[in-house]
């Protein structure tokens, strides 16, 4: 059953090729789009993800550099990093990325980024502003959910779209995302009594329970696309999701695989938001 596999690769290409296009026309007006990643500590899922922006950066022809900083760094080194990248007018976008040590407050980092560089999305101004529909810079796995639905031709209006997790960084914002473009929605957790009945009655269903393959064909009904936000190692040390892919792809009309799915789009997203922020610096 691959016809019902949502390439999420497939579809990250389609739209980095179409960054590309903006990306030379913003150089042929003098600006490179930039992005600056900050890294605290040497955790080894983050630095992957780190070197794969830092790759798709290159390969787009922006701008990009890597600020590595210790784990123990003080709280006000790193505010004083943040502000200085605030400064920089080479940088477009500022990434920080999470998680970090504990001696850091993340809400206070993350609220002194600009928000006119804020291409993750995540602060209180770009929260804000999706809520009420203005336009701003989308959270990258929600966007780039949003982004698979469309390539993938599923209609969203009218439909019922649970999401199963309630963080900032995916639930939240991915629930007022299907909402705008008129789904109904259900926002389920792992305080849920009767998750089974909920997702039994979606049409669309977005899983982020940081739960390895925690959802099988029982939570589903015929017929539901279904996207995996999740990503762990299992005990063969491959990668799976949060949605136990063998018995879901059975019984949806669409799914994403892991990896393949959401992954790339998240990279290509980030990308999409740091154009759009060298952009707006045009109309000053």
């Amino acid at each position: 059953m691959a016809d019902n596999l949502i390439n999420g690769k497939e579809i990250a290409g389609k739209v980095t090729e179409k960054v590309k296009e903006r990306v030379d026309n913003l150089k042929a007006k003098g600006i490179t789009p930039g992005l600056a990643v900050v890294l605290v500590g040497s955790d080894p899922a983050s630095q992957t993800y780190v070197n794969s922006k830092t790759r798709t950066c290159e390969r787009l022809g922006m701008y990009s550099v890597m600020i590595e900083l210790e784990e123990t760094i003080s709280e006000e080194e790193l505010l004083n990093s943040v502000e200085k990248l605030n400064q920089d007018e080479k940088i477009h976008g500022i990434l920080i990325q999470l998680p970090l040590p504990k001696q850091i407050n993340e809400d206070r980092v993350i609220a002194a980024i600009s928000p006119l560089k804020d291409v993750d999305g995540f602060h209180p101004v770009s929260v804000g502003k999706m809520m009420i529909g203005q336009p701003t810079f989308l959270s990258c796995t929600p966007f780039g959910v949003m982004k698979l639905l469309e390539y993938s031709d599923v209609e969203i209006e009218g439909k019922h779209a649970v999401v199963i997790g309630r963080s900032n960084i995916v639930g939240k914002p991915m629930g007022q995302l299907l909402l705008q473009k008129n789904a109904t929605v259900t926002y389920c957790h792992s305080k849920t009594k009767n998750l089974h009945n909920h997702t039994k009655q979606a049409d669309i269903l977005i899983v982020a329970t940081g739960q390895p393959k925690m959802i099988d064909s029982s939570y589903l009904k015929e017929g539901v696309v279904v996207i995996d936000v999740g990503i762990h190692r299992n005990e063969d040390n491959k990668l799976c999701g949060d949605v136990d892919f063998a018995s879901a792809k059975e019984v949806a009309s669409k799914i994403t695989p892991v990896p393949g799915g959401v992954g790339p789009m998240t990279i290509a997203m980030l990308m999409e938001n740091t154009c759009l922020a060298a952009e707006n610096t045009l109309d000053k």
